[in-house]
């Protein structure tokens, strides 16, 4: 049965919904507030129960702890202990024995993942004012006619059905069904030069393209084998649309999340800040694969194009090229010519190969580093002309790199993966950032720039093209030209590098409140935390920063960054023995892991300065140097390295950072 209902948000709390959760034994009851087991209601007290609604309405995911105790303490400062006090709680009213977890599995220095298939069970209401599809697939219970009959009316009605009447019918009516997704418009630009010159003019006229968000995809069977498909499928066709100038696609990474989730329509929107969502349906049956798609205007709250469409299961790859070329055809669109060859179908790939890619992604996604690495390798070895393949194999040995504090055969591996994407595709947007990224962090961003700019000609409008040439024109001293960038990025797609920080460039320019302003407003993300005490400590606010170091080491004590962070709290404090000793250690992390992370060791070396060690804070300097820090007019005058401006080393040093960047800004400027 499918129906229609209205979704209050993603606030535990306030998830008082028409739908109930079926998992094992247990109901799930957000009307009612109750827990049931066969029948019988499971005592919990309200936050225990908001915990476990969480978990169920995420499952087949892992939940950070971060995201977790910011949804059920959004307002509060909570020490980690209240969110495994709940956790226990939870599985004691599930009844988990200690070291057998059935449905709450532990993530190691992660989080939780809710284990167990979570079934959906909506009764009809009475009104049905929103615009989210839930659908409820009794097991063994309907034929296959009979389900692919309720997805297509599910479809024809999801939205239509919300809207008032003038807004029903004209669009979709006159639109053919034979594929899915997306309003696009697309003008043609090319070039970095280009860019360039109307660069300035665009960010001034404030004309932005149309923002769009593709949400994975929900499989209506909720069977295991096929779960992979909702979020790879969705990021193909994200990637598919990477060329498109006039439309900003929001990443993977941000929408993958609503994974397997009810959909409410504006309060994802506005999470999102996207003003059209393309939402969708799926199901396999043997060789046999339907999916029904919806596009939804979210600030008008009309429907702009609905559809279904059969396909055989090894013609997976269609789908994304599908997507494009009937958008392109029902909405009369004109695209240049380079534009229309990228947006060509893509040529023949082995189906299993394919589905390894497909499964590589899905887990990428997930974290799971080591198994991605593994399907990807295999989808390589079966076809090993699927530029794509390679790409996001290199991404995922440089993330295996990376979460091992170096492994420098992972690099290795990640370059050699890159250079063969680009070698398959020379215009592939993703393994140009992708490899300007693992450039910019190895020491070598005089080869990243090239890398980014070049890519400018298959897209201007690219938000992570900008972000990522802002990174890479920190590393090499070219401050406003970077913030520049990070800002252009952040008014494509503001929610780019949300995790992270605000653009550095600020912060190196002594600009210290619009630093601050532009952090991320979460006290639950160590990164952020620790920033935003590097920020009150330049202003001198030495209690809030103290505050903050502390809370970034709370959250992730094994972040380089946090450790400097709480070096520099115990300095505030007057114990710079305690602050001295952190450091050395995480410097003797540096030299057996095979950090490279320069700019987080010239953070080492800042913290060294203040508490007094000088030929440390040398040593480490000299490190950031020789790794491809050199933003030259922010060392002349960091404050932070005062105590050792008169050392003859800090001079050399600087002398060769100067040298290096002078030679980049000539370059490239």
């Amino acid at each position: 049965m499918s129906s229609l209902r209205r979704v209050p948000g993603r606030d535990p709390g306030a998830n008082k919904t028409s739908n109930s959760y079926e998992f094992g034994p247990f109901i799930l009851d957000p009307v009612q507030h109750l827990l049931t087991k066969e029948g019988e209601p499971v005592s919990l007290t309200p936050k225990t129960y908001d915990t476990l609604l969480f978990l169920v309405q995420n499952s087949a995911r892992m939940i950070s702890k971060e995201e977790l105790m910011s949804a059920l303490w959004p307002d509060s400062f909570v020490e980690e202990s209240n969110l495994t006090q709940q956790i226990s709680m939870v599985r004691k009213a599930l009844g988990e024995t200690a070291g057998e977890p059935r449905y709450v599995v532990t993530v190691p220095a992660r989080g939780y993942r809710f284990a167990v298939p979570v079934k959906f069970a909506a009764p009809q209401p009475k009104d049905r004012p929103a615009l989210e599809l839930v659908t409820s697939i009794p097991p063994q219970t309907k034929t296959k006619e009979e389900v692919e009959s309720e997805v297509s009316e599910a479809a024809q009605g999801v939205v239509s059905d919300a809207l008032p009447a003038e807004q029903r019918q004209p669009l979709w009516r006159r639109v053919p069904l034979p594929i899915l997704l997306i309003f696009v418009a697309l003008i043609g630009v090319g070039g970095y030069g280009l860019y360039r010159k109307f660069a300035g003019a665009l960010i001034g006229t404030g004309d932005q393209p149309r923002s769009l968000a593709i949400l994975p995809f929900r499989n209506l069977k909720q069977d295991a084998a096929s779960d992979f498909l909702g979020f790879s499928l969705a990021d193909a066709v994200i990637t598919k649309l990477g060329y498109v100038s006039a439309l900003t696609v929001r990443p993977s990474s941000a929408v993958e999340k609503y994974r397997n989730q009810v959909i409410d329509i504006p309060k994802v929107g506005n999470d999102l800040n996207v003003d059209t969502l393309l939402t969708g349906n799926f199901i396999r049956e043997g060789d046999d694969l339907r999916i029904t798609s919806q596009l939804i205007d979210v600030k008008k709250q009309a429907l702009l194009w609905k559809g279904s469409f059969d396909l055989k299961y090894e013609k997976l790859l269609s789908v994304q090229d599908n997507v494009a070329q009937q958008i392109v055809k029902e909405l009369a669109l004109s695209l240049s010519p380079l534009e229309a060859e990228r947006l060509q179908a893509n040529r023949a790939s082995d189906p299993i190969a394919y589905e390894y890619y497909l499964h590589g992604v899905d887990l990428y996604s997930r974290n799971d580093f080591p198994t991605a690495i593994k399907m990807l390798e295999k989808s390589a070895e079966l076809d090993p002309n699927h530029a794509l393949t390679w790409a996001h194999l290199g991404k995922a040995y440089q993330a295996s790199a990376s979460f091992q504090f170096g492994g420098g055969e992972q690099y290795r591996k990640a370059e050699a993966a890159y250079a063969k994407a680009l070698a398959l595709h020379p215009q592939q947007i993703e393994s140009h950032i992708f490899m300007a990224n693992l450039f910019t962090d190895t020491g070598r961003v005089e080869q990243s720039v090239p890398l980014l700019r070049e890519a400018f000609a298959a897209n201007p409008n690219h938000p992570e093209l900008h972000w990522e040439l802002g990174y890479a024109y920190r590393f090499g001293g070219m401050l406003e030209q970077s913030v520049s960038e990070c800002e252009r990025a952040r008014q494509l797609d503001p929610g780019v590098k949300l995790n992270s920080s605000a653009p550095n460039g600020y912060i190196y320019l002594g600009r210290y409140d619009k630093f601050l302003n532009g952090l991320p407003n979460t006290n639950d993300v160590a990164f952020v935390s620790f920033y935003r005490g590097f920020g009150e400590y330049y202003k001198k606010n030495w209690d809030a920063a103290r505050q903050h170091f502390d809370r970034a080491f709370e959250l992730d004590p094994s972040l380089l960054q946090a450790q400097v962070g709480k070096a520099l709290s115990h300095g505030i404090a007057g114990e710079q023995t305690q602050g001295l000793a952190i450091l050395r250690e995480t410097e003797r992390k540096v030299d057996t892991r095979g950090v490279l992370e320069a700019e987080a060791i010239y953070k080492m070396a800042q913290a060294y300065a203040v508490l007094g060690d000088k030929p440390s804070a040398l040593r480490m300097l000299r490190r950031s140097v020789d790794n491809g820090f050199f933003p030259y007019p922010y060392l002349v005058q960091d404050p932070l390295l005062e105590s050792v401006r008169a050392e003859p080393d800090y001079q050399t040093f600087v002398e060769l950072a100067r040298t290096r960047h002078d030679a980049f800004k000539k370059k490239f400027f």
